[in-house]
């Protein structure tokens, strides 16, 4: 039987690092019970504008379904339009006045200041640690913890079950520090209590994702297998159905009322003095996300320079794309194929199979021409290009392929671009630079004529990833393909593409 005092006795040489004294987290839950109360205050603030507002709908709802029923019987009488005018000169506006209303700011003032008190990162990974320590010390599994029945302690005190989420964060914990055994306990217990029914933000896949891997990094490569082929299961086949799909041209379509929506337009991109007289010519290629095409960007000799100077130095890809989506990052890791990419979490280079190309990569002084495209797109964009990475350039022969995958590092890759120091990857410029068959599948659209180029943001402007930009190249049937990228990073955008919470921009 352990008591409660051996707890306390492992835990108080390392509250520097691990968990705050006794004291400063009673004050912490004071604070956090203080910030409830105000939430609430701002949540019957918020219930009582919008029960106003439903008031003026039901009161509008009634007069207008009486009104149309003889518009010009009801509109005779004088003072029916005199409160017509009325309602539209200065109730609306004073409905709009009251919709705008921002009745968050005592709540948001609160958390403010009461935010310099809460504890960071490190406070927060040092409590996981001290907790996955104690559960190595004293044998204590996985449940045990999870449901709170640890030995010793006194069961009159009310504690609240760990969640998938908070499982899920112990294993994520250990994860960054290439704990790969801590790993697999906690994301194998964050999987049961899915398994058993609970309610999740965290997916299945996800989950699957760090177990397989894991167990794969500690060499049980049989249960690797076995939860890789689960994994497949639920996230690889549909999408690798609708890969495939797109690649024969069997791709989503869209509703003639999108399309009316898509126009081509010659662009001076605002009067920039070397596109007013002569234009580049812009095609909405997509909506969601938005995708422009931009045709003619290369000329015929610049395309068979970018060849010359990458062919001598083209070599299996190996390039620094953080980990690429779900599937790929748990197929990847198992197979062993021919190309390589960098995997964030350990820094090294990782064998992947879903990127079959060559690639080498081009700098702005080695050739006037590569200057000026990366000056052409600068232009264009009006992006900054200098803290984008070098212009690449990939080759891709009968069967070369890249799989789904995305273009920015993803939350739980927070030092995927760290050696640039130039943020994530804000956007993609994509040339076409000589294209015999295979295609490149643009999320859900095929997009390729030579010599032409598509852009996209992979970011919100709030700097939030946009998952709908996941995109792939689909397999060369015949011949070969050619094409030239730029990822451009957050970095020096600050006053080209200014930040808003509001992920619509």
């Amino acid at each position: 039987m352990y008591s409660s005092s051996m707890y306390s006795t492992f835990i108080q040489p390392m509250t520097t690092v691990s968990l705050c004294s006794p004291g400063q987290m009673t004050d912490l839950l004071y604070t956090e019970k203080d910030l409830v109360t105000s939430l609430k205050d701002y949540i019957r603030a918020e219930e009582s504008k919008l029960e106003q507002v439903k008031k003026w709908a039901q009161k509008l709802d009634v007069l207008s379904a009486t009104a149309i029923q003889d518009p010009e019987g009801f509109l005779g009488h004088p003072v029916n339009a005199f409160k017509l005018m009325k309602r539209l000169n200065t109730e609306w506006g004073e409905l709009e006045s009251l919709v705008l209303k921002d009745v968050s700011d005592g709540f948001i003032s609160n958390l403010t200041i009461q935010r310099q008190y809460f504890p960071n990162d490190d406070d927060q990974t040092g409590a996981a640690k001290a907790l996955m320590r104690l559960q190595d010390t004293y044998r204590l599994d996985t449940q045990t913890i999870s449901t709170g029945e640890l030995p010793g302690t006194n069961t009159d005190v009310t504690m609240s079950p760990m969640t998938v989420e908070d499982c899920f964060e112990l294993g994520k914990i250990a994860y960054s520090d290439a704990d790969y055994y801590h790993t697999e306990l906690w994301m194998e217990q964050a999987l049961k209590q899915l398994d058993g029914g609970e309610e999740s933000t965290v997916d299945m896949v996800t989950i699957l994702d760090y177990l397989s891997y894991s167990i794969y990094q500690q060499g049980e490569l049989e249960r690797a297998l076995d939860y890789t082929k689960r994994l497949l299961k639920l996230d690889y086949l549909p999408e690798r159905r609708k890969y495939e799909q797109l690649c024969r041209g069997e791709g989503i379509k869209m509703t003639p009322r999108r399309q009316s929506r898509m126009f081509c337009r010659y662009s001076d991109n605002n009067r920039h003095p070397l596109y007013v007289l002569g234009p580049v010519k812009q095609e909405d290629e997509w909506d969601r996300p938005r995708i422009i095409r931009y045709h003619d960007v290369l000329s015929n000799s610049e395309i068979e320079k970018v060849k010359e100077l990458a062919k001598p130095r083209l070599r299996r890809a190996t390039i620094s794309n953080p980990i690429t989506g779900v599937l790929e990052t748990a197929h990847y890791r198992i197979s062993k194929r021919r190309a390589t990419v960098h995997d964030p979490q350990t820094g090294k280079l990782t064998t992947a199979h879903y990127r079959v190309s060559k690639s080498a990569w081009l700098t702005a002084y080695e050739d006037p021409v590569v200057d000026k495209i990366n000056q052409r797109i600068e232009d264009i964009t009006g992006l900054n290009v200098k803290t984008a990475e070098e212009l690449q350039v990939a080759n891709y022969g009968v069967g070369g392929q890249y799989e789904p995958h995305f273009d920015f590092g993803r939350k739980d890759e927070p030092d995927a671009f760290k050696e640039l120091g130039t943020g994530n990857r804000i956007a993609t410029w994509l040339i076409y630079v000589s294209i015999s068959n295979g295609v490149l599948m643009c999320v859900y659209v095929n997009c390729c004529f030579q010599g032409s180029a598509v852009f996209w943001y992979n970011l919100f402007a709030s700097g939030e990833g946009d998952y709908s930009t996941r995109h792939a190249a689909c397999p060369v049937l015949v011949g070969n393909k050619w094409v030239s990228n730029k990822w451009i990073h957050e970095r020096g955008q600050e006053f080209r593409r200014r930040c808003t919470l509001d992920e619509s921009d």
